[in-house]
């Protein structure tokens, strides 16, 4: 895995109060899905946001084969959706928790107007990739100059100071975090007075279910992603001082659509992955869109 230096934090922004950090510490799962295979890179991820998607803005989907560019637009939906919840946005700044490769960063910046847009990612290799694919906007291209920034840093540990950002966005990354109490905190920290939180992944629902999920989906098991339980996590967000928890199943938008896409392409149509539909359906887990205040 490619190393590189933790950032202090965007121009402008103080760094965390308790000085510079070390370099995140992955988890070995993690480190390799993100770092030496690069998730972004597979098909099930066509486009390369690495999310399940939102295909409600698809239409019908029955009868039809869905396209890759279904698929990379159903990613693009997911973001929009969590966005959408800012309303009117332009000229607030915002951080990305789990930025990836930056796309959703740039889609927060070019159709929202959010302005400046931090991507924040613990794992450097994402980071590297994301200042790669936007060198133009990084470099002041197109009316980029200081609009963007890419910073390495862990979301419980986030390099910013307090009273940062106006708004603070994850889409499907939670599930990696170990520490949602801390990330919790640092969401508190970070946002301004009256900023916003919106998130969207995957939870168990209950903790039963948290119990029983590896041993259906493999990424429990192999420790690249953490079962979650919803009604803990929306407490953890309230207990670190954020106001105004709201919690919105979204699962009738999001597994069916992506399942459809999975059994139309030979590569994947028979994998594992077609079992988050099965742990949807008999209600181990669903997908979540959560909002709440500073």
């Amino acid at each position: 895995m490619a190393q590189q230096q933790p950032e202090t934090g965007p121009a402008g922004a103080a760094g965390h109060p308790d000085g510079p950090a070390a370099a995140p510490d992955l988890p070995p799962r993690v480190a390799k899905v993100y770092g030496e295979w690069d998730l972004a890179t597979v098909p099930a991820f066509a486009g390369g946001f690495i999310n399940f998607g939102h295909w409600a803005g698809l239409g019908e989907l029955t009868g039809r084969v869905l396209t890759e560019a279904d698929r990379v637009r159903s990613e693009q939906d997911l973001y929009r959706l969590v966005l959408g919840t800012f309303g009117e946005a332009r000229g607030r700044s915002a951080l990305e928790a789990g930025c990836g490769r930056g796309l959703g960063c740039v889609l927060a910046l070019r159709e929202f107007g959010l302005d400046p847009v931090i991507g924040l990612d613990a794992h450097p290799d994402q980071i590297a990739r994301a200042r790669a694919a936007h060198a133009e906007l990084l470099a002041g291209g197109a009316g980029g100059a200081g609009r963007l920034t890419f910073v390495l840093g862990a979301a419980q540990r986030m390099p910013l100071g307090a009273d940062t950002v106006d708004c603070l966005y994850s889409v499907e990354a939670v599930q990696h975090f170990r520490f949602p109490a801390a990330f919790a905190r640092e969401a508190a920290r970070v946002l301004r007075p009256g900023g916003r939180l919106a998130l969207t992944t995957f939870f168990a629902r209950t903790p039963g279910a948290a119990r029983e999920l590896p041993g259906l989906l493999p990424p429990y098991a192999d420790g690249l992603d953490v079962p979650h339980v919803i009604d803990e996590f929306a407490g953890t967000l309230a207990g670190a001082g954020l106001r105004d928890v709201v919690v919105r199943p979204i699962g009738d938008a999001v597994w069916e659509g992506y399942d459809r896409y999975m059994a139309q392409q030979p590569e994947l149509s028979d994998g594992w992955p077609r079992r988050y539909l099965t742990a949807y359906e008999t209600g181990l887990l669903d997908y979540y869109l959560l909002t709440a205040a500073r």
